[in-house]
């Protein structure tokens, strides 16, 4: 039957439902060329998406600051005030989760990397609004925790919607479109495109696939969501530090001696993370009523921080150059760093949804710190800065927890621009992977995958179990 006797023009059938066309064109074309221009579009939206997460974080943090200062001095009203939005907006965070998207809550990236093994489903529909508007209640309450693990969440979700709406029937294109994703919001969340491709192809490189077109893929999706991010947020760097010269060579021990160190901790840091998740679940049980009332709880004594001792709450990114600028002694360094792991222990092991990096990059900022303050008092002649330190010590606690050494040098060079510092950070997160692995630690994303599964196999026994009862 020709196209006049059906009654159907294929030129106007073309012009009325061009998107169906494209769509169908994609979805059937196997060329490498359609998953590097569809990588293309998931960091442009992924760069989009994250920048305005950012945006909006920025917003609720602001607001509330100059509230605060607008009121000039802290009386019983402005007390209660802050203390009950900050609680609203926690719970808010949490009801989100609980109701609506499980998988969103914590940083995210076990999910995503469940996803590119292939053991969990993303379900892009619900986690992208629940990640970004949870993760606006919950780190805008002042919790401490970042947003860069629900930026590689909502990254690796647009991965997959896009992967859906093209209905693309290639399980290597939707592996590679959510790897992507995940690298663009990582590029996105701290304006570093190569710490962001690393991440893919180092700390998940059990999961991803490497060939040429997944990683052309990955680099292509980092560089549009950083030129997304920039577009909006300008080029400079996250972090404004001092640019230091290189380190004397004589003091590279030095730095060994701070990985190793690291290495240690980093161990026990993961230990304490999944000790302090189960120590939450015993409490809530799952139960709708305790999960909302620890929110709750949680966001008013948060609030009620922003006032008293505001440097305990938030991501802790803010906290880094007045640490490396020596306005703290060290006591107060010290005092810091272990009111902040309590605070980055319980924020993070509490389900809230929001990510661990930027807190843990305070931690090493805090310690390397220290460390740094002491050298300088004991080795004068090396005329050291304990600047140094802590820049080398946030790559270092990063290599040690997530085990991605490369991954760390690169974030912390691109988020502070010190370049003459490479081979310090080469040393120290060399020893703090190297001291971690010899005591037996495993990357903290790993570990919560295999705690997730293992929630998921146990809820499936339970499952079966009742089905064979009824």
């Amino acid at each position: 039957m020709n196209s006049e006797a059906s009654g159907s023009d294929p030129q106007i059938s073309f012009r009325q439902q061009p998107t169906r066309v494209v769509r169908r064109f994609i979805s059937s074309h196997k060329s490498p060329l359609i998953i590097l221009v569809l990588s293309a579009m998931v960091g442009i939206l992924a760069g989009l998406l994250c920048t305005a997460f950012d945006i909006a974080i920025n917003y609720v943090v602001d607001e509330r600051a100059r509230w605060l200062a607008d009121e000039g001095g802290v009386d019983f009203i402005t007390i209660v005030s802050v203390i009950v939005t900050s609680a609203a907006l926690a719970c808010f965070g949490f009801y989100l989760v609980h109701r609506l998207a499980p998988e969103a809550a914590g940083s995210g990236i076990p999910e995503i990397e469940g996803a590119l093994d292939g053991v969990r489903r993303v379900r892009w529909w619900r986690v992208i609004p629940v990640k970004f508007f949870g993760g606006i209640g919950t780190i805008g309450a002042g919790m401490v925790l970042g947003r860069e693990g629900p930026s590689v969440q909502m990254g690796g979700s647009v991965g997959r919607m896009i992967y859906d709406m093209f209905r693309l029937r290639d399980e290597e294109g939707q592996h590679t479109l959510v790897a992507s994703g995940a690298a663009a919001g990582l590029a996105a969340a701290f304006n570093a495109p190569l710490a962001g491709i690393m991440f893919v192809v180092e700390e998940m490189r059990p999961q991803f696939r490497y060939n040429l077109v997944s990683v052309k893929a990955v680099i292509i999706a980092a560089i549009m969501a950083t030129i997304t991010y920039r577009l909006l947020r300008g080029q400079a760097a996250m972090i404004t530090m001092p640019v230091y010269g290189a380190a004397p060579l004589t003091s590279l021990l030095l730095f060994l001696l701070l990985g190793l160190i690291f290495g240690l901790f980093g161990v026990m840091f993961n230990r304490m993370v999944i000790t302090t998740m189960d120590a939450f679940v015993l409490y809530h049980r799952n139960e709708q009523k305790r999960f909302l009332t620890m929110g709750a709880l949680l966001g008013a004594f948060f609030g009620l921080m922003l006032m008293v001792a505001p440097t305990l709450t938030g991501e802790g990114v803010a906290l880094i150059p007045h640490a490396t600028n020596g306005d703290y002694s060290l006591t107060v360094l010290l005092l810091l760093f272990i009111a902040r792991l309590v605070t980055t222990l319980a924020c993070f092991g509490s389900g809230a949804p929001g990510g661990v990096f930027a807190p843990m990059l305070a931690l090493g900022t805090l310690f390397g710190t220290c460390f740094g303050v002491i050298c300088t008092h004991l080795f004068p002649e090396m005329h050291l800065n304990p600047g140094m330190f802590a820049i080398a010590g946030m790559g270092a606690l990063f290599a040690a927890t997530v085990r991605a050494p490369i991954t760390g040098i690169l974030l912390v060079i691109e988020l502070t621009h010190n370049y003459d510092l490479i081979l310090p950070l080469l040393i120290t997160t060399l020893g703090a992977t190297m001291a971690a692995q010899a005591l037996g630690g495993k990357p903290i994303y790993s570990q919560l995958l295999q705690r997730t599964l293992a929630k998921q196999k146990a809820a499936e026994a339970q499952k079966a179990a009742q089905a064979e009862t009824a």
